[in-house]
């Protein structure tokens, strides 16, 4: 199945490093007018020297007014994808003030901020538009110290749902739901085998997440292949949601 994004101008945040990286060679790659935003000019240049062809973009997702200021400025979007997120891992009993806006900040609010400015310009075109979610199976699973990572997660799944009923028919919103992915934040929260092998005897594929699995699933949602799915939450866990 060939997918191809000629013509069409694509965001994607957290787009310098992981799966938002992957996500951003992908699209460029796929024809896509492709601009990749994040927070650290380092790795966005080097990104820019990977592929020159990308386009980027530096704010801090958590400063609201510098983002929607940086967003506007980008003109309009037809693929947007809202892949940027933080974790800070630590047990319920000890869950911060500080440590839970950080998260929900980065995780839920910036995704409403930067999704309200790109749709605006979708609905002004008439184009219409196409928006994936990173989310993850922290939204259904409860996991132990990720607290704040779980409920932002599970708010960022019942927001995709609402986007897509409001913004439907000429926007399409849906999410991918990983389970653990082999990034640098993936190995830093699952390091310890104590932790992660129980979750690895629950997968039926016996396995985590390579990168590339993630960043085929939001290319497909992002595509006209899906041109009928919208409000989904697309599980990419080898089977973990089945037990």
């Amino acid at each position: 199945m060939e997918i191809s994004f000629k013509g069409k101008r694509a965001l994607v945040t957290g787009g310098s490093r992981g799966i938002g990286r992957a996500i951003s060679v992908a699209l460029a790659k796929g024809g896509a007018e492709t601009i990749a935003l994040g927070s650290s000019q380092t790795h966005l240049d080097s990104l820019k020297a990977e592929v020159p062809d990308i386009k980027t973009c530096t704010v801090d997702l958590s400063d609201w007014d510098a983002t929607r200021s940086a967003i506007e400025g980008l003109g309009n979007i037809d693929l947007l994808v809202n892949n940027a997120g933080v974790s800070r891992l630590g047990s319920f009993i000890d869950v911060k003030p500080e440590d839970f806006d950080f998260i929900m900040n980065v995780n839920v609010k910036a995704v409403i901020n930067v999704s309200q400015v790109v749709v605006k310009g979708m609905l002004a075109t008439g184009k219409g538009g196409a928006i994936v979610n990173v989310s993850s199976l922290a939204s259904t699973l409860a996991l132990k110290e990720h607290t704040n990572y779980c409920a932002s997660k599970g708010a960022l799944d019942m927001m995709t749902k609402v986007m897509a009923l409001e913004l439907g028919p000429t926007i399409r919103v849906n999410s991918v739901n990983p389970t653990v992915t082999m990034t640098d934040m993936g190995r830093y929260a699952w390091s310890d085998p104590k932790k992660c092998q129980p979750v690895l005897d629950r997968i039926p594929l016996g396995r985590f997440v390579e990168i590339e699995e993630v960043v085929n699933a939001v290319l497909f949602l992002l595509s006209d292949k899906a041109s009928m799915l919208n409000g989904v939450q697309l599980p990419v866990d080898g089977g973990l949601h089945t037990n």
